[in-house]
């Protein structure tokens, strides 16, 4: 049996080791990874790279050699920048995927090790249960009640009986073998003990499944809504870029000129850094997130996260510490007059009843259980292994189902003699025993009073016959189920676990955030009722029970939902029901479990989350968030840090619409006014330096709104980049390129040269864009230490890097000259400072009405 010590030794750590680096990995191989070369030249076929090399070729065809230097210095500057962002990118994403991978159980030194199934290692003793992937192919060692499902491999999708040292004569039908287990594949019942003999590309799946390493991830929503909005504004830009160049060629006969023109003003209209932006804000925010216990499965939840508005949680190792433990025993004593008393007795009670209680709870129990319960019950036992293991073997083992809350384990002892055990909801257990009016009266009172004290209470009975009095026969395959079985009511075992301390504050910050939190639980309503009060749900609330979630049709349930945070005697099937009525009333649900049968309801659900600490691989694998330490706090603060991404990627979005407004405005503004180009292509250039870092790395890093947990959820189906946003960031576009496009009018009117009217021109843009950032990073703060940076480490270096910058290109001649510019004096360089620092001010008044928060 599995729950015996292991059949046989495994490895050592040190064995294990060496054969893991002798073997490789346990893993399919994978897409193989772009080389630096491959994304240097993917690089320069995005638009304003292609743009950039134009213009140096441009410049190398009329002789200007140091321009076209400057320009190809750039190129390099920025492949350089967005090699590094890659870089970044790709390394969060591969620590993630080893954080959020699939997990095996083996025999390591002595003892039971959970490690990354990537590590298992050929020759490795694995342990697998019910909803688990197999790890690896091996030879089956032990086996209780194993079903397995294969269809990945063979496509039937009726599950597979195993057991030891059988064989199917299918081996050559994709390993149709009894005595084996095949990677990939799906435990769907029951428990086993395995050699493993192959892994990685050796396996089964991996000699037939090498397409699956090439599969890649569909676009998400938003990356659709990025492309398709960037699409939209290069066709607008290529208009009007084709009639700049039109307009200039014809009207001043410098087609050169007119070429240089139209590559500046292309420049300066494509908003190219959309889709970089999406992919680094994505990325870093799921490895920042990891660092929180929150492991990101499907990057497209990180877009919804900030919008969820309903969140369904199971109350056991969620809101509660899920370290349950026996609090009292009730043995059942039948009165002279066949009443039944329920007196309550001490954990440890020496009575033989208490005793025959305890022992027959014990035996149905499955020591590999994850459920606390059981495991509660087998630490007031005291049981290392499986009881009676000399004596008797397991012949069946009845599961629970949703229509009869309750468990049997069919026992058979040396001399043919069975005994059936069985445990479960107190009603279930009631109604196997076929207990009279009286007794389930009496049986209620007890259960209620327990309830109430918000313990959780499970009903013991064991049999000897069937109805009829007939003996259990030893091939248990009695018609009916269950209910064939005379069973005898034995008692009740009640059992606490503690709410988490973290929960009620965590509670009250979902009130406050708009989140409707619904906790999900299979307990009586009474207990249900007395832990939602501890964990500080509204108490007056009514509880919504299974049985009548069966009897509400789907409208009928929607409309009970709205008014109900409480759900109690509920089983997984009604978790699917759950999530889609609340969908129908307009929420964004999330949704979390750890079983098998949780799956459905996680695949449903806006954000399935799972839990990583108790939960199955089925259930992480449906979901797309796991959480790693299965704690109701992590899940709120995933919440908290999606909103922040949602936030700051919004304001990265819009910096970006308003950084390129005056850019293209400065670029149109000397075609149609007829003056010489204020912004040349090496310009843009040096701003490309300063926008894609900044909207990439400086707003990721800007730390939270403190009242982001104090505002309802963003509308689900808004646009990231709505109306309001959309045009008010091209408003604080507008008044920077007003500001600039003035002093150079001025400048002009004056009678300044060309070079100190670019100077002007250049400096102020590049202190317009400084005040930008800073009114967008926080606009509702407005002390100095925030237009410094604040927290922001990223932008302090930014503004420091851009500062030094403009020293040197209006304060060092022969920089200044390189770029066609004349060093600025110092009486104009404090005007461009008074003047950006008002623009500042102007720009943090409109950023306040357009803002995320």
């Amino acid at each position: 049996m599995v729950d015996s010590p292991p059949p046989a030794t495994g490895l050592t750590q040190a064995e294990a080791a060496r054969r893991l680096a002798a073997d490789g990995p346990n893993e399919l191989p994978a897409a193989a990874t772009r080389g630096w070369w491959h994304i240097a030249m993917d690089l320069l076929r995005e638009p304003m790279l292609a743009l950039l090399a134009g213009c140096a070729a441009l410049y190398l065809a009329i002789g200007a050699l140091r321009d076209a230097l400057m320009l190809l210095v750039a190129v390099a500057v920025v492949i350089g920048i967005t090699l590094l962002q890659e870089h970044r990118t790709e390394q969060a994403l591969a620590a993630l995927r080893r954080l959020a991978g699939p997990r095996a159980l083996v025999w390591r030194d002595g003892e039971r090790r959970r490690i990354p199934a990537r590590e298992v290692v050929a020759g490795d003793l694995a342990f697998v249960a019910e909803g688990e992937r197999v790890p690896a192919d091996g030879a089956l060692l032990q086996a209780e009640l194993l079903e397995v499902d294969e269809s990945l491999l063979s496509g039937e999708s009726v599950p597979v009986g195993k057991a030891v040292g059988t064989g199917s004569g299918m081996a050559a039908e994709a390993g149709g073998d009894m005595g084996r287990l095949f990677a990939g594949t799906l435990v769907t019942r029951g428990r086993g003990a395995m050699r493993v003999e192959a892994t990685g590309p050796r396996s089964q799946m991996g000699l037939i499944g090498e397409a699956l390493g090439t599969i890649t991830e569909a676009a998400t929503p938003l990356q659709h809504e990025i492309a398709r909005l960037v699409r939209r504004m290069a066709l607008l830009a290529l208009v009007v870029c084709l009639t700049v160049v039109v307009v200039y060629g014809t009207g001043r006969g410098d087609w050169l000129g007119a070429l240089l023109a139209g590559m500046a003003l292309a420049m300066g209209m494509l908003p190219e850094e959309f889709p970089v932006v999406l992919t680094v804000f994505m990325a870093l925010g799921a490895w920042r997130m990891s660092r929180h216990q929150v492991l990101t499965r499907r990057i497209a939840a990180l877009e919804t996260l900030g919008a969820a508005t309903v969140l369904c949680v199971d109350k056991t190792g969620t809101l509660t510490e899920n370290r349950m433990r026996v609090q009292a025993l009730v043995p059942a004593e039948l009165d002279a007059d066949g009443s039944l008393r329920l007196p309550r007795h001490a954990p440890g009670a020496a009575d033989p009843a208490t005793a025959r209680l305890v022992d027959t709870a014990l035996q149905a129990t499955p020591v590999d259980s994850a459920d606390p319960m059981e495991r509660a019950i087998r630490a007031l036992a005291g049981a290392p292994g499986e009881p009676g293991m000399d004596r008797r073997s397991l012949r069946r083992e009845y599961a629970l189902a949703p229509q009869l809350l309750a468990m049997s384990r069919v026992w058979q002892s040396t001399d043919g003699r069975c005994v059936v055990m069985a445990k479960g909801a107190p009603e279930a257990i009631a109604e196997l025993c076929h207990l009279d009016a009286a007794p389930r009266s009496a049986l209620a009172a007890a259960v209620a009073e327990l309830a109430a004290d918000g313990l959780r209470v499970l009903g013991v009975a064991e049999a000897e016959a069937l109805h009829g009095e007939q003996p259990v026969p030893p091939d248990t395959a009695a018609a009916g189920g269950q209910h064939a079985y005379a069973y005898r009511f034995l008692g009740l075992i009640a059992l606490a676990d503690p709410v988490r301390e973290n929960v009620p504050a965590a509670l009250a910050e979902c009130r406050s955030a708009g989140l409707r939190v619904v906790m999900i639980t299979g307990d009586h309503p009474a207990t249900a009722r007395s832990i939602g009060a501890q964990a500080g749900f509204d108490a007056d609330v009514a509880v919504l029970t299974g049985a009548e979630i069966d009897l509400l049709d789907d409208v009928a349930l929607a409309e009970r939902l709205r008014g109900s945070t409480i759900v109690a005697r509920a089983v997984p099937g009604h978790k699917l029901r759950i999530v889609r009525a609340l969908q129908a009333g307009g929420e964004v649900v999330a949704m979390s479990g750890d079983g098998v049968n949780d799956a459905p309801a996680l695949k449903a659900a806006d954000i399935g989350v799972a839990m990583g600490g108790r939960g199955t691989d089925v259930a992480r694998e449906a979901a797309d968030i796991v959480i790693a330490d299965d704690d109701f706090g992590s899940i709120v603060r995933a919440v908290r840090m999606g909103r922040r991404l949602d936030d700051n990627l919004r304001r990265a979005l819009g910096f970006v619409v308003a950084v390129h407004v005056p850019v293209a405005g400065l670029a149109l503004l000397a075609v149609l006014a007829g003056w010489p180009l204020l912004l040349l292509p090496a310009h843009i250039a040096l701003l490309e330096l300063l926008i894609d870092p900044t909207c990439s790395v400086v707003f990721e890093l800007e730390p939270e709104d403190p009242r982001i947990m104090q505002r309802p959820p963003r509308p689900a189906r808004s646009a990231l980049l709505g109306r309001r946003l959309l045009f008010g960031s091209m408003g604080l576009g507008v008044m920077v390129f007003a500001t600039v496009a003035a002093a150079a009018l001025w400048a002009h009117q004056a009678g300044w040269s060309e070079p100190a009217t670019r100077g002007l021109a250049f400096g102020l843009l590049l202190a317009g864009n400084l005040a930008l950032i800073a009114a967008s990073l926080r606009p509702g703060a407005s002390s100095l230490r925030t237009l410094l940076g604040g927290d922001n480490r990223a932008w302090q270096v930014a503004l420091a890097a851009v500062l030094l910058g403009l020293v040197l290109l209006l304060g060092v001649p022969p920089v200044s000259a390189l770029f066609h510019m004349a060093p600025a004096s110092p009486a104009q360089a404090g005007a461009m400072a008074l003047i950006a620092l008002g623009l500042w001010v102007a720009l943090r008044g409109l950023a306040r009405r357009i803002g995320p928060a």
